[in-house]
């Protein structure tokens, strides 16, 4: 097998210093008077409304567009204040509406009332004019006369191009007015708020509710009793951007439990700590001196605990610390890890809300730990218009201490019946998540499904997790269990992150890149599963971080500072004057993410394309091998719904793929047979973060007809002045643990 390859060398980066033209409507379409006579009407009972409710001192106004519409085509002048302040940082919150079979994106805004007067002026001009000058309906071939001829023409009290941006926002704009949660909950509820211009608990306050600091989780999310929340619902459910129940069930998974023979495992030295958030940890165990157990629930509940309440978190420590001992089917060559267990849970209900700030604590008083695994999942299913608070909370975690969490996929109940979707926090969208499946590969009877916010695939990845007639081996407080659940997949994952972190001294980007790679083998997921992910992951280490012999796997790291970051400096071989490869690749990134935006959820999107470099009259070009063409020159744009399904835009793994044909037909060389990374980066929020954004991608080159090139593909590349070093994992592994050793001085 070939050793995985890392190439290091200079990123080049500039900014997009494209100039944005005239605001148009697409191609023979147009907009009418009557829609905005209508749009005006809405606006209009929308301000009595709020003129009439002063809680807020202002206005929430839900905007509903005719389609899933990118960041360019939200309004703009409708809700414009002045020049400096875009209509973008007025929103709070966005979610999709399904009407028949079309799905449409709806944002809810928040706004002055001057700012809503303002709007019913501008549109009024509007509609004057198309009635005066363009018989009641103004089209694409008119706004084209208008701005080939602008020099010529004037608008009464407008300019023109503030009437072609409001033509523009009609356009996409179906109607206006608020909205109100309709969810029905009896229990406890996590529930998030419209941000406001008052501090949450004084809005609350406002109506009647008093609220503990030690009940609000953020500046928007707060837990709620049943009687605030019913007060919330009557007085102002406007305000309720999301709610979810906050005692759940923890989604259980079968353990049966039978005797057996004592294991011996030598005492722990220099292994990597991999950090478990679970149920109970059950110390006199035979690997005992492997885990440093913290308990985390209340000391009055330690009094009333059975031996139930050990038995999950125990089980999954105990694949995690000596999985390959206790299955050695399933070795996968990674060895033994310490772990630090933290008891965050009894086995049976729990409050979310709890355990959400005891994550945050345990991570900022833990930063030695990387990798951790988390296999407590709720029975609930998740909201198809919004992430999980817990999801969320996990997403800005990685994001603020550069970790990776490993979740398990969550299980369907025994007696629920048909599909169903996963539960929280299996949503997070940073963090790996696992599902099951049986040893043919196929998905568990347990197994749950996605998507996340009805895009997002997830899960990411699956593996060995059991089923009936075939269980996982583990260890419990009363001997050794034999057991099946999402819950018994995720340890096995966490333990191949960990060692490609720790061992091979991987980037948690990379380490994530090459997991969903490995999965996702060579088959191109134009249909993702919604089931096992990208696909079901090695059990051994070694196919993950080494390729076969006529594969070149290539690692690239880098930090995104402006617009494109790029490389067109890729030598590929070459055999006949012909380039004998199938390509593929993935991307992994950890974007920082904003709950209240609803669907729109990631604030940073990585636009990947490779592939091999041509020049020509319209300058260099990269001949993608996934036919992405979004945002190159020359070309008709793409709509944000298939940008989202065909490019995967603003999902934070990209993975492309060519298909392994038996009809092997070479690449046609350009120039001298390079080939061309760019990858580029789009904020969503006006105010982009200062951090600098790291990537990991992993490429893989299969020759289409058996030959190993990897001495020609490294010889090229030091050539063009790559840095290029073998991953030889014995050497990372001397290195780790040369590193690990104690030194003592004479």
């Amino acid at each position: 097998m070939n050793n995985i390859l890392q190439l290091k060398g200079t990123f080049e980066s500039k900014k997009n210093n494209t100039v944005p033209g005239f605001p148009i409507i697409p191609a023979r379409c147009s907009v009418s008077s009557a829609h905005i006579k209508k749009l005006i009407k809405e606006l209009t009972l929308v301000l009595e409304k709020w003129k009439e409710d002063t809680l807020i001192d202002g206005a929430l106004v839900s905007v509903h567009y005719i389609q899933v519409v990118a960041k360019s085509n939200r309004i703009k002048a409708i809700f414009e204040v002045d020049s400096k302040t875009d209509s973008n940082d007025s929103i709070r919150g966005s979610k999709f509406e399904q009407i028949g079979n079309k799905i449409n994106h709806v944002f809810t805004h928040y706004v002055d009332l001057k700012v809503l007067e303002n709007a019913i002026d501008k549109l009024n001009i509007c509609n004057n004019i198309i009635e005066e000058k363009f018989n009641g309906i103004i089209t694409n071939g008119e706004m084209k006369s208008i701005i080939d001829n602008r020099k010529k023409i004037q608008f009464a009290n407008i300019k023109l191009s503030k009437f072609l941006q409001l033509i523009v926002d009609c356009f996409y704009v179906s109607r206006f007015g608020v909205d109100e949660d309709a969810t029905e909950l009896n229990d406890e509820a996590i529930v998030t708020i419209y941000k406001t211009k008052f501090k949450t608990s004084d809005l609350l306050r406002k109506i009647g509710i008093d609220i503990s600091e030690s009940k609000i989780l953020d500046e928007t999310t707060i837990s709620l009793l049943p009687a605030d929340l019913e007060t919330l619902k009557l007085k102002a459910p406007y305000l309720i951007a999301m709610e979810t129940k906050d005692l759940a069930e923890i989604s259980l998974d079968d353990i049966e439990y039978v005797n057996s023979k004592a294991i011996s495992i030598p005492k722990p030295s220099n292994e990597p700590i991999i950090g478990v958030i679970d149920t109970l940890f059950y110390k006199d165990v035979y690997f005992g001196d492997w885990v440093d157990y913290i308990p985390m629930v209340n000391k009055d509940i330690l009094e009333t605990v059975t031996t139930d309440d050990y038995k999950h978190g125990t089980s999954v420590t105990s694949l995690i610390v000596d999985g390959p001992t206790i299955n050695p089917n399933l070795d996968d060559g990674c060895g033994r890890f310490k772990v630090r267990h933290f008891g965050v849970a009894t086995g049976g209900r729990f409050s979310s809300f709890t355990i959400l700030k005891q994550i945050r604590e345990i991570i900022a008083n833990n930063t030695d730990i990387k990798v951790w695994n988390l296999s407590l999942g709720s029975v609930l299913q998740i909201h198809q218009n919004f992430i999980s608070p817990e999801a969320a909370e996990l997403d800005k975690i990685q994001c603020e201490y550069d970790v990776i969490f490993v979740v398990a996929g969550t299980n369907k109940p025994r007696d629920a019946i048909g599909k169903m979707k996963i539960g929280a926090p299996a949503d997070s969208l940073n963090s790996i998540v696992v599902n099951a499946v049986t040893s043919d590969k196929k998905p568990t009877s347990y197994h749950r499904i996605g998507p996340v916010l009805s895009f997002f695939h997830k899960p990411d990845i699956s593996y060995y997790g059991g089923d009936t007639g075939e269980y996982i081996r583990v260890c419990t407080p009363t001997g050794e269990g034999h057991v099946c659940g999402t819950s018994f997949a995720a340890p096995w994952i966490t333990r191949k992150v960990a060692y490609l972190i720790h061992n091979v001294g991987f980037s948690r980007e990379v380490a994530k890149a090459l997991i969903i790679d490995s999965a996702a083998g060579w088959d191109r997921q134009d249909d993702m599963s919604h089931s096992i992910g990208y696909g079901v992951v090695p059990i051994k280490i070694e196919d993950i971080i080494k390729s076969s012999n006529d594969e070149i796997k290539f690692i690239m790291t880098g930090v995104v500072e402006k617009y494109e970051t790029y490389t067109y400096n890729i030598p590929v071989p070459v055999s006949n004057d012909k380039q004998p490869f199938f390509a593929k690749a993935t991307l992994c990134y950890f974007p920082r993410c904003s709950r209240n935006q609803g669907v729109d959820y990631t604030d940073t999107e990585m636009d990947i394309h490779f592939g091999r470099i041509k020049e020509s009259e319209r300058g260099i070009q990269i001949a993608d091998i996934n036919e992405n063409i979004q945002d190159e020159k020359d070309q008709v744009g793409v709509y944000e719904g298939p940008a989202r399904s065909l490019y995967r835009k603003w999902d934070n793994i990209k993975h492309i793929s060519e298909r392994v044909k038996e009809k092997k037909v070479p690449k046609k060389k350009y120039g001298i047979g390079n080939w061309g990374l760019s990858i580029k980066t789009k904020e969503r929020l006006t105010k982009k973060t200062d951090k600098e954004m790291p990537f990991g991608l992993v490429v893989t080159l299969k020759e289409m007809f058996g030959q190993n090139r990897i001495d020609d593909f490294i010889k090229l590349c030091m050539a063009r002045g790559w840095i290029v070093n073998r991953i030889d994992i014995d050497n990372r592994i001397d290195v780790y643990n040369k590193a690990e050793e104690e030194i003592y001085f004479d």
